[in-house]
């Protein structure tokens, strides 16, 4: 489809995105001025509203689950709404509301030899367009977050999670409402044509920023196709590398989490590094634990040495990212060689190293370039809710702007206000 700007008669598609972009512009200059409190009344109602709400919500998703037959169990897990994440994305609001407001501050201050003040300070990124698939969670965090960052947003969730993205958009608008603020300041797609999606990215000068959070296919697109900047990230091919000098206790608990609490987040482990050095004795116990876990393995040839039941792993394998129970295994000669590894594999997500030496730890986490390092914990905390951002409306993994888990202060941009007493430039 032809970008909004080339199309000498927009189809109804494009309208349709012209007119809630127009409108979001519109909110979000005055979202920008918005004083806290009413910012964090609007969120404070929407989370009463979600509990208030909480079984239409599971209705609306038990409609979508229906709908969706034949997914995988990954990804049946991420559409699925319980009355516990309901809950927590309620609190997620709630907590969001606690946390200062990212507008206005003050991110430096210097003064010149001529006398001029230069000040630094937040300010909102515009209208925000919010691209995501199954997770009907992103509705909540979403809005959430860019009405705290001063911004207006419009989210495109899938299709399969229509049902529940539409009924937690809701209660945003109740809050919204109760709070005197506009309504266009959280907008939900008007449709679920693909075609929506194509308007959204050719739309430049009406949308300000374009945040994808789904498979590789949809950031793939979204890159490919977008003339509206994009934060992005990339898959979540995330390593634990278990190295000689771990604890064996702490990194079989670790590597558990990491990899099972919850296989089809992107914070969770897709291959294991373990070191020559302990894997004879330490490799038959993690297969064992995760094992009866219900993961399934693909190993390279040093690992396959120790435990000849592992199917071989291809390298293709060591590029993938499961998002179920599958692990991918390799043995490494030493931190270095781990780190290697990750280069060559991994999308520059997240990675965790178990040891009991902070020299090795510290080298280790300065080596990576990916956005997030662990020492000694599971992978599955590269959250913004763990990281105390309240919620996260992504995993950042591109160089540019932001990194890692993106909560409120990444969410803003800053300018310049420049205090002078009659200079003039000669």
């Amino acid at each position: 489809m032809n970008a909004i700007a080339e199309t000498s008669s927009p189809t109804a598609i494009e309208v349709a995105l012209q007119e809630a972009a127009r409108a979001a512009r519109v909110a979000a200059a005055r979202l920008a001025r918005a004083a806290r409190p009413a910012k964090d009344a609007a969120l404070r109602a929407a989370a009463a509203a979600l509990r208030a709400r909480q079984p239409e919500l599971l209705a609306a998703n038990a409609a979508d689950l229906v709908g969706a037959a034949g997914i995988t169990e990954a990804f049946r897990d991420r559409l699925t709404l319980t009355p516990a994440r309901i809950e927590a994305m309620a609190r997620g609001l709630e907590e969001i509301a606690d946390l200062p407001d990212p507008v206005g501050r003050r991110l430096a201050e210097w003064q010149r030899p001529n006398g001029l003040v230069i000040r630094r300070v937040a300010q909102p990124l515009g209208v925000i367009g919010m691209i995501y698939e199954s997770r009907p969670n992103v509705t909540a965090d979403a809005g959430g977050l860019c009405l705290k960052a001063g911004s207006a947003v419009l989210l495109r969730g899938g299709s399969e999670s229509a049902r529940s993205a539409a009924a937690i958009h809701a209660c945003l608008a109740e809050g919204l409402r109760q709070a005197g603020l506009p309504e266009a300041a959280v907008q939900i797609a008007p449709t679920q044509d693909r075609a929506f999606v194509g308007a959204m990215l050719g739309a430049a000068g009406l949308i300000d920023l374009i945040i994808p959070r789904g498979g590789k296919g949809l950031v793939t697109r979204v890159m490919r196709e977008a003339r509206v900047p994009v934060l992005a990230h990339a898959e979540g091919l995330c390593h634990t590398y278990v190295h000689a000098a771990a604890e064996p206790a702490m990194a079989r608990a670790v590597l558990a989490n990491a990899k099972m609490r919850r296989t089809g987040v992107c914070g969770a482990t897709e291959t294991l590094l373990i070191d020559a050095a302990i894997a004879p004795g330490l490799l038959p116990l993690l297969v064992e634990d995760l094992a009866a876990l219900g993961c399934a393995f693909r190993a390279d040839a040093r690992a396959r040495a120790i435990c000849p039941e592992l199917p071989a792993a291809t390298e293709a394998d060591f590029g993938t990212e499961w998002l179920e129970a599958v692990l991918s295994i390799a043995v490494v000669d030493g931190p270095e060689a781990a780190l290697a590894h990750i280069r060559r594999h991994g999308s520059e997500h997240t990675e965790a190293i178990i040891t009991e030496d902070a020299a090795v730890a510290q080298a280790f986490l300065d080596g990576l370039d990916s956005a997030v390092g662990l020492w000694n914990a599971s992978t599955q905390f590269c959250d913004g809710g763990e990281f105390g951002f309240g919620a996260e409306i992504g995993i950042a993994t591109g160089r540019l702007h932001a990194r890692g888990p993106v909560g409120l202060e990444q969410l803003c941009t800053y300018r310049y206000q420049i205090l002078g007493s009659g200079q003039t430039r000669p």
